[in-house]
């Protein structure tokens, strides 16, 4: 496909650096929670800007684990609809009950008046998103709310590494966070993800349950329910050699978002979503909103058929609350502004790499094939 809807690039350097690392890992025989694995947590922490940060295998275990440190077993957790399924999971696995809120169409984030409306004496917490990498403006409103309630506030920055509003980091707002490192997000690991938190208390019960509820490595005294939750050595030495890139990315991908933002102005029937001041984006995704009248399916087929453009997936095209299993719990309509994002909206590829040629020739068939649909 001469544009796909994303790219994994690692440098030849990179590879070769990668290669060492397993290589030596190999060799010394210590294939999990070693030197690499702590060291790439420190490396985050340090980026992100918390006092901790504990890998594991998995964005949705990232999530999972926190939600058992908040024993939400049988209580309400506030999850945002238009997310990746993995954030209502973490919170089902670990006992919770998801109660699903609308989102705000001009961020993707949470609604507000939906939020404060779903918060009662069942609720022991909320999960904001920051999807597509934006970090909405009333993130303070929702810290201020969860405090007066005394609710945990848990940040889903799966898509955000690198994202802030007014200089703040995602994933530093609320007590912790999870950030995702699957092969699609800016920064990859293979597999794995990460928790970040200030807080020492979430940092040790994170590492017990992580490693089978363990106290120690070396000890089979089992103090939690946890799970095989690591991050191995050759996953950490890939995710930290490509996290050491992120400035670099970020910058890469605003410079390509001001060419979509230039080349797609007057689009009939398209409008690029517009950052709230203060927001810095790392721009996982570039999201464009569609006029009701256009047929996304079949634009995204004229792209793929004449033009031999990917669009990369939406985010997301079916609200949770509307997946299968959670048929006769919620229905159509209950959500509608999520609904209706969800439905009415593309993101443009955005990857390492790409020039600013190839950004132009998306806009301009995105152009003319809205006028074909």
């Amino acid at each position: 496909m001469r544009i796909p809807p994303a790219r994994i690039c690692f440098s030849d350097q990179d590879r070769a650096e990668i290669l060492q690392g397993i290589d030596e890992a190999l060799k010394t025989g210590q294939l999990t929670l070693g030197k690499n694995g702590k060291q790439f947590e420190e490396e985050i922490a340090r980026f992100i800007g918390t006092k901790h940060a504990v890998v594991v295998n998995s964005g949705t275990s990232s999530i999972q684990i926190p939600m058992h440190i908040y024993n939400v077993r049988g209580k309400e957790v506030i999850v945002p609809t238009n997310t990746f399924f993995a954030t209502a999971l973490g919170v089902m696995h670990a006992g919770g009950i998801p109660r699903f809120v609308d989102c705000d169409p001009t961020t993707f984030s949470v609604d507000m008046d939906s939020l404060r409306n779903a918060v009662s004496e069942r609720t022991a917490g909320v999960v904001v998103v920051h999807i597509g990498g934006i970090v909405t403006p009333h993130m303070q409103e929702i810290v201020d709310l969860c405090k007066k309630r005394g609710i945990f506030l848990f940040e889903d920055a799966a898509h955000a590494h690198g994202s802030s509003f007014r200089g703040k980091n995602a994933g530093t707002f609320g007590e912790a966070s999870s950030f995702s490192f699957y092969p699609t997000k800016i920064i990859t690991s293979g597999e794995g993800g990460v928790i970040c938190t200030d807080s020492d208390t979430i940092d040790q019960e994170s590492r017990l349950y992580r490693d089978q509820g363990k106290a120690t490595f070396t000890a089979n005294i089992h103090n939690k329910l946890g799970y095989n939750w690591r991050m191995s050595e050759p996953h950490a030495i890939i995710g930290m050699t490509h996290f050491r890139h992120l400035p670099e990315f970020i910058a890469e991908r605003n410079r390509l978002a001001r060419v979509y933002d230039r080349a797609l102005n007057g689009a009939a029937g398209l409008r690029p979503l517009q950052l709230a001041e203060g927001t810095v984006s790392n721009y996982y995704k570039y999201i464009a909103m569609l006029d009701e009248k256009i047929d996304r399916a079949r634009l995204k087929k004229i792209l793929r058929e004449t033009y031999d453009i990917g669009l990369s997936g939406e985010v997301y095209e079916l609200p949770v609350h509307l997946q299968p299993i959670f048929e006769g719990q919620y229905k159509k309509g209950d959500l509608p502004k999520a609904e209706h994002a969800c439905a009415h909206h593309v993101c443009m590829p955005l990857y390492q790499k790409m020039s600013e040629a190839d950004v132009e020739y998306v806009a301009a068939s995105v152009k003319t094939a809205l006028g074909m649909v």
